[in-house]
């Protein structure tokens, strides 16, 4: 299975969003637009998802929307909801192995610190990995029997803006 990590982009500030709850941020309409240029990139990988899994929060779920349209894949994006800040990833790992487990390639939408532990566990074992998951960053992991331990590959892992070189390379 290829697990394919991916940090919400750039979001507002609580008062300047003017929401009470961190779990309702939106996305900044330069967080849409750099979104929208990542997704590109990733269309012109040719990446493919049997669903996306994402973090309830607003920005996460733009993340989501956004990526699905650019890449045609709007209905299989699912709320999940140990994606959120506080979640756990061993039931993360559970929902994964019980509901996708025939997926070929899972595109998981979240925050930070959640996914460099996420890669940090599944591919050392341990928390020690460090990662600058920047804000639309990609990695790709390679997972041949997943659980919650040392289990995972990472192929590769991508800034926002080399995926956006990416995008303006694919239209030349």
């Amino acid at each position: 299975m290829n697990l394919f990590l991916l940090r919400h982009a750039k979001a507002a500030e609580l008062e300047e969003a003017q929401v009470n709850h961190d779990r309702d941020r939106p996305l900044t309409e330069e967080g849409k637009e750099k979104m929208r240029l990542v997704a590109q990139g990733m269309k012109a990988l040719e990446l493919e998802f049997d669903a996306i899994l994402t973090s309830p929060c607003l920005r996460a779920k733009q993340t989501a929307e956004i990526t699905a349209k650019v890449l045609g894949l709007e209905s299989r994006v699912e709320g999940c909801p140990p994606l959120a800040p506080a979640g756990d990833p061993v039931q993360l790992v559970e929902i994964i192995r019980t509901r996708h487990n025939k997926a070929h390639s899972l595109l998981l939408v979240g925050h930070e610190p959640n996914l460099s532990e996420l890669v940090s566990k599944l591919t050392t074992g341990n928390l020690h990995l460090a990662l600058d998951f920047k804000k639309a960053s990609l990695a790709k992991l390679s997972v041949s029997v997943l659980k919650s331990g040392r289990c995972a590959v990472l192929d590769w892992f991508l800034a926002p803006g080399q995926l956006a070189l990416l995008a303006g390379a694919s239209k030349r």
